[in-house]
C-alpha cells in the first residue's frame, strides 16, 4: 500500500496539538493504542502482567502448537517514557504467531520517574527471568531472541551486549532503533527534513531529556549501544524506513556489526516513517512483520 493511502491518518496525527509534556503524551495513548491494535489477532494463551522482577511485569503470549517453542523477549518503544505492552499488543501477537514463539513483552519502568539506568536494568532482569522461566509457558529458554522497536531496540541491543553470551541469545530483532542518543538529537533533520508524523523533533527531544535526566554520559554503551562491544552479537535483523529520523542509526549499527564480522541483515522500506510497522493497513508493515518472523524462525529453529 502506498504511503499516500494512509495520508489521512498521518495528517490527523500531524494536525493534533503537540503534547507539551510526558504526561500529555501518555494521555493520548488509549486512543492511539486503539488505532494500532485494530484487528488484534488471537493467540493460544495470554498471561498478562506476570511478575518478572521487583516493580516489573511482562505479558506472556503463547502460540498454538506443540511446545517447546522458541522465545522472544520484546521491549516496546515509546522513548523510554511512554507506551507499554498494551500499545504493542498487536505487534507482539503478530510476532508470536509469525515466529511461532513465546513472546515475553516487558513492562519496564519509565522515565522521567525512572530515568536511565532503571529501564535498562529492568530489561536485564526480564531477560534473565525469561531464560530461567520460559519453560513455564512452553518456551525454550535455550532458543532465545531479544528484540524491540525504537527505544525498545536501544534497550534490546544494550541488553544483548551485556548478557548475550551469558544467556545464549541466538537472535536480535531491531526495529528502527535509537542506537546513539547524541546522533538522535544531532541528525534528526538529516534524515527527516520535516517532522516525522509519529516522532516530531520536539517530542523526541523531550523523551531523550526524560531518559537521561538522572545523569549519564551519552557515549555510555548502556545508553548508546552503538558504542558497545558487538564482538559476540548474535545474528541481527534490522528494519527501518528511509524517512525515519533514526534511519542513520540503523545504518550505523548494521555497518558496525558487519565490520565486526557479525551476521546482520538490514531491511530498508522506502519512504516509511518512524514506527511504520505498527501503522494499520500498510503493505510495508505486513512485509516487515513477515521478514522479522521468518528471521526468527530461521535463527531459533
Amino acid at each position: 500500500m502506498p504511503l499516500d493511502e494512509i495520508a489521512p491518518l498521518l495528517d490527523l496525527i500531524r494536525g493534533a496539538p503537540v503534547p507539551g509534556s510526558i504526561a500529555e503524551l501518555r494521555a493520548t495513548l488509549p486512543a492511539f493504542a486503539t488505532i494500532l491494535n485494530d484487528g488484534l489477532p488471537d493467540v493460544a494463551r495470554f498471561d498478562p502482567a506476570v511478575p518478572v522482577a521487583p516493580g516489573v511485569t511482562a505479558d506472556v503470549l503463547v502460540p498454538s502448537g506443540t511446545p517447546p517453542f522458541p522465545t522472544l523477549v520484546y521491549l516496546h518503544g515509546g522513548g523510554w517514557s511512554i507506551c507499554s505492552p498494551a500499545t504493542h499488543a498487536k505487534l507482539t501477537r503478530q510476532l508470536c504467531l509469525g515466529a511461532r514463539a513465546v513472546v515475553v513483552s516487558v513492562d519496564y519502568r519509565l522515565a522521567p520517574e525512572h530515568p536511565f539506568p532503571v529501564p535498562y536494568e529492568d530489561c536485564l532482569a526480564a531477560a534473565r527471568w525469561t531464560r530461567e522461566h520460559a519453560a513455564r509457558f512452553g518456551g525454550d529458554g535455550s532458543r532465545l531472541a531479544i528484540g524491540g522497536d525504537s527505544a525498545g531496540a536501544n534497550l534490546a541491543a544494550a541488553v544483548i551486549e551485556a548478557l548475550g553470551p551469558a544467556l545464549g541469545v541466538r537472535a536480535a530483532l531491531l526495529f528502527y532503533g535509537a542506537f546513539d542518543v547524541a546522533a538522535s538529537r544531532r541528525d534528526y533533520r538529516r534524515w527527516s527534513p520535516v517532522d516525522d508524523p509519529i516522532l516530531p523533533e520536539s517530542t523526541m527531544h523531550r523523551m531523550l531529556e526524560a531518559y537521561v535526566s538522572g545523569g549519564a554520559a551519552l557515549d555510555d554503551p548502556r545508553l548508546s549501544p552503538l558504542f558497545g562491544d558487538v564482538g559476540a552479537f548474535p545474528p541481527a535483523c534490522l528494519v527501518v524506513g528511509t524517512a525515519d529520523p533514526l534511519y542513520g542509526e540503523s545504518l550505523a549499527m548494521h555497518e558496525k556489526l558487519r565490520a565486526a564480522g557479525r551476521r546482520a541483515e538490514l531491511h530498508r522500506f522506502a519512504d516509511m516513517p518512524h514506527a511504520f510497522v505498527q501503522l494499520p493497513g500498510l503493505t510495508e508493515a505486513a512485509e516487515a512483520v513477515r521478514v522479522a518472523s521468518a528471521f526468527l524462525r530461521r535463527e531459533l529453529g
